[in-house]
C-alpha cells in the first residue's frame, strides 16, 4: 500500500484554507510555503515560512481534523503528499508508530507555536517584547 504520492504546487497557489477539511498532509520536498491566519477586514497575516524537509500540515492528526492555519506556496513547491486518514488508520494498527507519529507531530506543533508566538509578538508588541527566554 502505497501512502504518498508526489504533487507539485505552482507559486501563489492556495494549498488549504483556515477551517476547511484537514484530509491530507505534506513533507515538503523543495519550495517554500507560507503559513497564514485568517485576520477579518485584512489581508491575512503570514505567521510562518516552511521548507524543504519540513512537514505542512498537523491538523489532519487533532480531531476535529479541520486546518488551524491556511497554506500558500510562495515559490514552486513539489512535496510528498499523504492521505491522513490512511496514516490514522495505520498508526490505529501499530501502536509504536502512533507513539511515534505523536511525538513527532507534538514537536513539530510546540515548535511552531514558538515560532509563532515570536512573530507575531515581533509584528504586533512594543520593540522587544518577542524575545523569548
Amino acid at each position: 500500500m502505497s501512502l504518498a504520492h508526489e504533487v507539485s504546487f505552482e507559486i501563489d497557489e492556495r494549498i488549504f484554507n483556515e477551517g476547511g477539511k484537514a484530509d491530507r498532509f505534506w513533507i515538503i520536498h523543495t519550495g517554500t510555503v507560507a503559513l497564514d491566519l485568517h485576520v477579518p477586514g485584512r489581508r491575512a497575516a503570514v505567521v510562518d515560512t516552511l521548507g524543504a524537509g519540513e512537514l505542512l500540515g498537523w491538523s489532519w492528526f487533532v480531531p476535529p481534523h479541520h486546518w488551524h492555519l491556511g497554506a500558500q506556496a510562495s515559490s514552486p513547491v513539489r512535496a510528498y503528499e499523504f492521505d491522513a486518514a490512511a496514516v490514522r488508520e495505520l498508526c490505529g494498527k501499530n501502536p509504536e508508530l502512533q507513539h511515534e507519529m505523536c511525538t513527532y507531530v507534538a514537536g513539530v506543533i510546540a515548535a511552531r507555536l514558538r515560532s509563532d508566538r515570536v512573530r507575531l509578538l515581533d509584528l504586533y508588541a512594543p520593540y522587544g517584547a518577542g524575545e523569548v527566554p
